[in-house]
């Protein structure tokens, strides 16, 4: 389905999503053991999984639409936790101060569409610029752009000339001040209530430096326990989880300590952090891919000199320390920062994510049932099984033989409205 076609499409969303519809294919991948189904069948009833099973086994009521994908491999529709709508991969370091917010949100609907076709079917949005990223959410609950399913930070919370709250690209006599800068744990309370009044699921900080800002440390802690705990207990006692940019070890254990959600990054976690990650129960999302990015076309794209080094200096450890993250049993979440690399490429981190110590299996569940019970959505999203959302994607093949399958999704099901159809046969 190309532009052209895609008024259509959302014209028709509501009707799709309350008809019937039984959905066939060669094979299901049952997310949760990595057995197939063969010959396997899928009913959708008003944008949810009715039934699952075989062909022979799934009744589909009288008037149900059939749709067949002969050759298919149906799973979940993916999850991306990291993710930058509102920002573009061509608009690096001082280019990024020639976008408004006003192009930074038609970016968004542009983004939007290339993540729900690559088959990413719920996104969390974790910076943002402005409130952008809560109007591309509402725009698409409206039915007005396609897109994924949103949960979003809004301007992400955190300390004065710090990575992600501030902008350090300008001299002092410019007065330029992040959307999302807040000092002290009264003003991070007070940022989190902000975000809150104007609209946001969760809430975004950071914890440590990072690659891509001007002038701060990628180890170094932003934030004292004290205030990232005052952060954290602001947005938890409002219902919102936290997520933290962190790269140092420092800075990671901080965070952990103060209660977080998520951790973002992790490149330098050690020992110590591991195991405070799994007694805390936090899931960890490394974004193994990016790095490739960065250090291949980065420069080309305006990433800063200081960064490109910072880079040299965080990708290798980083993947050596996802291994021992895994090896360790932490949680893990399928986090890729599309928007500093392109948007539609995320499941190219799939293949990376087993290159560097996931099974296939264990990759697929960081992207689905994983990241749905971080988002606390378990037993919504995150699998083909009775009663949850009909969010299915389609690949011809086996991913489990071979990840690298989802970097070409033919088939995209969200709630239960047929968003991209291409023919798969064996």
């Amino acid at each position: 389905m190309r532009p052209l076609l895609l008024a259509l499409a959302i014209l028709a969303a509501q009707a799709a999503a309350a008809e019937s519809l039984l959905l066939t294919a060669a094979h299901l991948l049952d997310i949760r053991d990595g057995s197939l189904i063969d010959d396997a069948a899928v009913l959708v009833e008003d944008g949810r999984i009715a039934a699952v099973g075989t062909r022979d086994a799934v009744e589909a009521p009288a008037g149900a639409r059939r749709l067949d994908l002969p050759g298919a491999t149906l799973l979940p529709g993916l999850i991306d936790m990291h993710v930058h709508l509102t920002s573009s991969p061509d608009y690096h370091g001082f280019r990024r101060l020639a976008l408004s917010d006003e192009r930074k949100a038609i970016h968004g609907v542009v983004h939007a569409e290339r993540t729900l076709y690559a088959g990413f079917t719920t996104a969390r949005n974790v910076g943002a610029g402005s409130y952008g990223d809560v109007a591309l959410r509402d725009a698409i609950n409206a039915g007005e752009v396609p897109g994924p399913r949103l949960f979003v930070s809004g301007p992400p919370v955190g300390i004065t000339g710090g990575h992600c709250s501030d902008n350090n690209l300008l001299p002092a006599e410019y007065g330029l001040e992040g959307e999302g800068v807040a000092d002290g744990p009264w003003a991070a309370r007070a940022a989190v209530r902000r975000n809150i009044k104007y609209g946001v699921d969760l809430i975004k900080t950071c914890s440590t430096g990072g690659v891509l800002s001007k002038g701060t440390k990628v180890g170094a802690p932003q934030y004292s326990v004290e205030e990232l705990t005052a952060l954290v207990d602001e947005a938890h006692s409002r219902g919102l989880r936290v997520a933290s940019h962190a790269h140092g070890a420092e800075g990671i254990r901080n965070a952990l300590e103060a209660g977080v959600d998520t951790i973002e990054h992790g490149s330098f976690i050690d020992e110590a952090g591991i195991r405070l990650a799994k007694k805390k129960g936090a899931w960890l999302g490394m974004d193994i891919y990016v790095t490739e990015f960065i250090l291949g076309e980065g420069e080309e794209k305006g990433i800063l000199p200081e960064s490109l080094e910072k880079e040299r200096m965080t990708g290798e450890t980083q993947r050596a320390n996802f291994r021992k993250a895994v090896e360790a049993g932490v949680k893990m979440i399928y986090s890729t920062d599309a928007g500093v690399y392109p948007h539609g490429h995320n499941a190219r981190q799939l293949s990376r994510m087993v290159e560097f110590g996931m099974t296939p299996l264990q990759a697929l569940q960081a992207a689905t049932v994983n990241s749905a019970e971080a988002l606390d959505r378990a037993g919504d999203i995150g699998a083909v099984e009775p009663g949850y959302l009909a969010d299915v994607i389609a690949v011809q093949g086996n991913p489990l033989e071979d990840i690298s399958l989802l970097e070409s999704v033919h088939f995209v099901m969200r709630d239960g409205v047929v968003y991209k159809h291409s023919r798969v046969t064996d």
